[in-house]
């Protein structure tokens, strides 16, 4: 199974559209956003039938209808969430508070821990958890370009995911 990892889109309706294409084009089954929509009109860019769809809040997801418009067609895990796809564990958190996102990544709980915040796309593996931040849309303090991340749940470790380039 391949899971879409996305985060920090920010409004950015052709990135977006972008990456839901890329995830449509790869054959992902869900994709999971780690938050930063910012408004409704772009969580609406998800409303596919060619994935599920799984997104928690980010820091600047101020509008209330933004949980509302995922739980039509998707499903809205509030701040943070579990979810286990082919028996692969996943946390899933936004990532605004480092010690939070550490503490997930330590317990050992996880396979995967997804979170985004900082707009930079990285892998670490610590013991048997790897975290993965897919980035987000380009920043002067991050990274240059927007990135994607995909994992398949029929490998393990941080072979199992790779990042793409979108835009």
């Amino acid at each position: 199974m391949k899971l879409g990892i996305i985060s920090d889109t920010h409004d950015d309706l052709s990135l977006t559209k972008q990456a839901v294409a890329r995830f449509e084009n790869e054959g992902v089954s869900a994709v999971i956003h780690c938050g930063d929509f910012i408004a409704p009109f772009t969580v609406e860019e998800f409303n596919t039938d060619s994935f599920d769809f799984y997104a928690v809040r980010g820091n600047n997801d101020g509008e209330w209808a933004l949980w509302s418009t995922i739980d039509q067609f998707g499903t809205y895990m509030g701040h943070c969430g579990e979810r286990t796809f082919d028996g692969v564990s996943i946390a899933v958190y936004h990532g605004t508070n480092a010690v939070l996102t550490n503490a997930l990544v330590d317990c050992g709980k996880y396979d995967y821990v997804f979170h985004g915040h900082s707009h930079e796309h990285a892998i670490e593996r610590r013991g048997e958890t790897v975290r993965v931040n897919p980035g987000g849309i380009p920043l002067d303090f991050a990274d240059d370009a927007f990135h994607i991340a995909i994992v398949e749940t029929e490998q393990s470790g941080t072979d199992a995911v790779k990042h793409y380039q979108i835009g």
